[in-house]
């Protein structure tokens, strides 16, 4: 498996933006995505989860009515959807993945075995 994500940048606090995971190399269907954000100095924490064949949906309670996940099960790609930005939501986001029989992904301490490179999300 292979994750691309695209559409970090920079956005004044209040602004949207759509980050996107692209999957690749194995069939989409039962998995848990999930998107991840490290802050410099901070802790790598989990934003929100999805499965992407139930398309269950977890939120971090610091996100939560403010961002959304969803999926493309067609180009099987991953969106996080982020609104209301603000400055403390500046981080790299990852998205990452792991295989699952599951219908619900709300763990986000799982092993999650794919990773992406990263993308840089600037509020100010």
């Amino acid at each position: 498996v292979q994750l691309v994500e695209s559409g970090g940048g920079s956005v004044q606090a209040g602004g949207s933006l759509r980050l996107s995971c692209a999957f690749s190399g194995y069939t989409y269907s039962g998995h848990c995505m999930g998107w991840f954000r490290q802050a410099p100095g901070k802790e790598r924490e989990g934003v929100a989860m999805l499965n992407t064949g139930s398309g269950d949906k977890y939120f971090a309670d610091s996100v939560k009515d403010r961002f959304d996940i969803s999926r493309d099960n067609t180009r099987k790609i991953t969106y996080l959807q982020m609104n209301s930005l603000e400055p403390k939501d500046t981080a790299v986001y990852s998205c990452a993945a792991y295989k699952t029989a599951s219908h619900s992904c709300r763990n986000f301490g799982r092993d999650f075995n794919f990773w992406g490179q990263g993308t840089q999300v600037t509020v100010s």
